[in-house]
């Protein structure tokens, strides 16, 4: 969405100036409502028909998401199951059986309670199921016995998708409801051969398709323009008034949910990567990060801006967001398909660690220090140069029906292809109480005593620049628009009303 709302007009009266604001809102949102993008239903067939390919003979077995039992809150299916089915109810799993490459896929459902359908609504049943979505469908009472005798009759081997929400916490994700029953199904058949699926899966995840590009585009556009209602909000107090801000803006024009925990941190909170209380004070003199985007249809995007409380940067601010903005840049430069994923990382990473050395917080682009996390600095030599401490992060990880989804450039020879869904996100965060978590060793001691009166000038400062990116038949496109050039930035918080205190 092309970034065509520079400076609201101030107004002689507070009435007239919040009417124009309102009438801009009404404008922006009627303006951004595209028709609703949906994937059709003959792609999930086709997801299933590539699975069972790769397969070439055996039994696939999954299991999609709980009903909440932690809270009132709505249901949301899990990502590898509803890439599959499109079947976005609780309490459901799936059997597919393949044989010669070709697969038979039957839903379990389980009915809701005839009272709780008064409260949650009426889930879809065998006969619908069939009808809209082209999939045999039994209740879920029978899943334990077909699967039983499957494991007992058909030679095949098993392929599982475990239940966990996200790839990053599989771990540590043992106790769940598809877990617990594929032990149980192993147990009874002690010769059965079970293999993990989610391999084949988020390979197939990895490359988006034309109708899941439409999808994170306009769950960018969304997310984008929530961080300008951030900007645009008169100078805020605390964090949880920009949180706010970013989630009407989201909620406004249709997201669904934040993509992940809404991160706004200011001051030292903004030098915490993940910080997600967002109930702190700001005030003028902070840089907050802002990391939050929505999600939409189910599809994740991932946005961070690092702005100025006052609305100005100050000199020590706009050189480190300058630093990190040139990263940015120079990784999309080295991010075009055909081109290695470590080279925009390393390009990203070489222009920080020079821009660092020339303002003294670090003693120069080579020099090493001891982290406080284990590291092999024979293998990984860069991880241990001081100028890491300053940008602990990576810069990339793929987007899609999670907010940290599989990308074509994690497997093979790790290119940029067509149909890739990515971030771009370098970092710098600056603060002196970071460097008392560094071990005591001779070489940090040199580091500190060197580099620390420079950093107490850029104390608590954490700035992260993140933008979305897809890979199409035209290359590289970027397609998150909240501003981020700094004049960009300051322009539109410049045309911000003034606070009104109580």
């Amino acid at each position: 969405m092309p970034d065509t709302k520079d400076a609201l007009p101030m107004f002689p009266s507070l009435r007239s100036r919040v009417t124009a604001l309102a009438v801009a809102a009404l404008l922006v949102g009627s303006a951004a409502q595209p028709a609703r993008a949906q994937i059709p239903t003959a792609e999930y067939a086709a997801r299933r028909d590539s699975l069972a390919a790769r397969i070439g003979d055996g039994v696939v077995v999954a299991f999609g998401g709980r009903t909440p039992v932690t809270d009132f809150g709505p249901f949301y299916q899990l990502p590898a199951f509803h890439y599959l089915t499109n079947f976005d109810e609780p309490d459901a799993a799936m059997v597919m059986v393949v044989r010669g490459g070709r697969g038979a896929t039957t839903l379990f459902l389980t009915p809701v309670h005839p009272r709780s359908a008064f409260y949650y609504g009426r889930r879809p049943d065998s006969a619908t199921v069939v009808r809209t979505m082209g999939m045999n469908a039994r209740a879920f009472a029978s899943l334990g016995q077909v699967v039983d005798s499957l494991a007992g009759s058909s030679g095949l081997a098993f392929y599982t998708l475990a239940d966990f929400g996200d790839a990053d916490f599989a771990k540590e994700d043992s106790l769940t409801r598809g877990q617990q029953f594929m032990r149980g199904v192993a147990a009874r058949h002690r010769d059965l051969q079970v293999k993990d699926a989610h391999d084949i899966v988020d390979r197939l995840r990895a490359r988006k398709s034309p109708a899941e590009v439409a999808l994170l585009r306009r769950a960018a556009e969304i997310s984008s323009e929530g961080h300008r209602e951030a900007m645009r909000l008169a100078e805020p107090a605390h964090e949880y008034e920009l949180q706010a801000a970013l989630e009407h803006g989201f909620t406004r024009l249709g997201g669904a949910r934040p993509s992940y925990g809404s991160i706004v941190g200011g001051g030292v909170h903004g030098t915490q990567l993940h910080y997600m209380r967002d109930r702190g004070e700001v005030k003028p003199g902070d840089v907050v990060v802002m990391d939050a985007a929505t999600e939409y249809e189910g599809y994740a995007a991932d946005i961070t801006r690092s702005i100025p409380v006052s609305g100005k940067y100050t000199a020590e601010q706009r050189a480190i967001y300058q630093l990190v903005l040139d990263a940015q840049k120079a990784a999309e430069r080295n991010s075009k398909p055909g081109m290695s994923s470590q080279a925009a990382q390393d390009s990203a990473i070489d222009i920080r660690a020079r821009g660092l050395a020339a303002l003294g917080l670090v003693e120069s682009v080579d020099a090493t220090f001891d982290p406080p996390w284990p590291v092999n600095c024979a293998q990984q030599p860069k991880q241990c140069r001081q100028s890491m401490f300053w940008m602990i992060h990576g810069i990339s990880h793929g987007i899609g029906l999670a907010v940290h989804d599989p990308a074509q450039f994690y497997y093979d020879n790790h290119t940029f292809r067509e149909g890739d869904a990515f971030t771009i996100e370098p970092g710098i965060y600056l603060g002196t109480s970071m460097l008392d978590q560094l071990p005591d060793t001779p070489r940090n001691r040199a580091f500190i005593a060197r580099v620390k009166p420079v950093v107490q000038r850029y104390e608590n400062t954490g700035v992260r620049i993140e933008d979305d990116y897809v890979i199409t038949e035209k290359g590289l496109e970027r397609i998150s628009t909240a501003p981020r050039e700094i004049p960009e930035i300051e322009a539109l918080m410049a045309a911000r009303p003034p606070r009104i205190v109580p």
